[in-house]
């Protein structure tokens, strides 16, 4: 009955008998269900890259209600995946928790203060059983202007707020960890610009392997906080964007001759 859920996933406020909260683990599978957002933290700023399924081909993507990064302040950008609505609110919370320091404190929050203050507003919503959690997950990137360096952070919809050399949440996150971890980005920091090129890689193989997505475009959205634009929070102009999308299919074409005359030659 526990490995179920059944009997104990009627409220988040309620343990199985092993130790599972089946409405977080629902909510995570909201998560998993929607479009792939990735995070690098690289040697000179962050980047955040979301792939935007297409829901119908009439959406225009292009439109704030279809946006899935947005500005926390004017050293923050947050990206989003899961359950869009649930995504808008965190984003106004976190947007409220930045003005409220400023107010308070005459200064611009700090990025861990900022993750751990939003991870605990979304715990807060898997103890009481008239609430239910967040189906989205957030990726937060920010700039310390006290202490001069950047952080990148995930929230999960269980309320956990880690900080991250790169990070993947969203549909085929196993997958994009996998390519993340191959960039060694704990040891040797890539450039903001190299990050834009291998978020675009890794969004466009994750858009290639999903056979749902046959036929559909690839709509990217990638954000920056860097030197090149201040320590502010920026979109990536869209030239750069379509040239990292021109490399990443350049090199998979690339990956993908070398493998086959590897089975040729075996």
């Amino acid at each position: 009955m526990a490995s179920s859920g059944s009997g104990y996933d009627l409220s988040s406020s309620t343990f199985s008998p092993d130790g599972r909260i089946f409405q977080v683990e629902y909510a995570s599978k909201a998560v998993e269900n929607s479009g792939t957002v990735i995070g690098i933290k690289a040697s000179d700023g962050i980047v955040l890259g979301v792939s935007k399924p297409l829901l119908h081909k009439m959406v225009v993507a292009t439109t704030g209600s279809y946006k899935r990064i947005h500005n926390i302040d004017v050293h923050a950008g947050m990206a989003s995946t899961g359950f869009l609505p649930d995504a808008r609110v965190l984003v106004g919370r976190a947007i409220d928790e930045a003005v409220d320091w400023q107010d308070n404190f005459g200064g611009k929050v700090p990025p861990h203060i900022l993750a751990d203050r939003l991870g605990h507003y979304v715990h807060y919503f898997t103890l009481h059983g008239a609430l239910r959690p967040f189906g989205a997950s957030c990726v937060m990137g920010a700039f310390d202007q006290e202490e001069k360096k950047y952080g990148l952070y995930m929230v999960e919809p269980n309320g956990v707020a880690y900080s991250y050399f790169g990070v993947a949440t969203g549909k085929g996150k196993q997958a994009a960890k996998t390519e993340l971890e191959k960039l060694n980005l704990h040891k040797e920091p890539c450039t903001s610009a190299d990050a834009v090129k291998h978020i675009a890689k890794i969004l466009t193989l994750l858009h290639h392997e999903n056979k749902d997505n046959e036929g559909k475009p690839l709509e990217l959205e990638i954000s920056w906080i860097c030197e090149a634009t201040g320590q502010k929070h920026a979109g990536v102009p869209k030239d750069t964007i379509a040239a990292a999308v021109t490399w990443a299919n350049e090199q998979l074409d690339e990956e993908e001759e070398d493998d086959d005359e590897e089975m040729e030659e075996g």
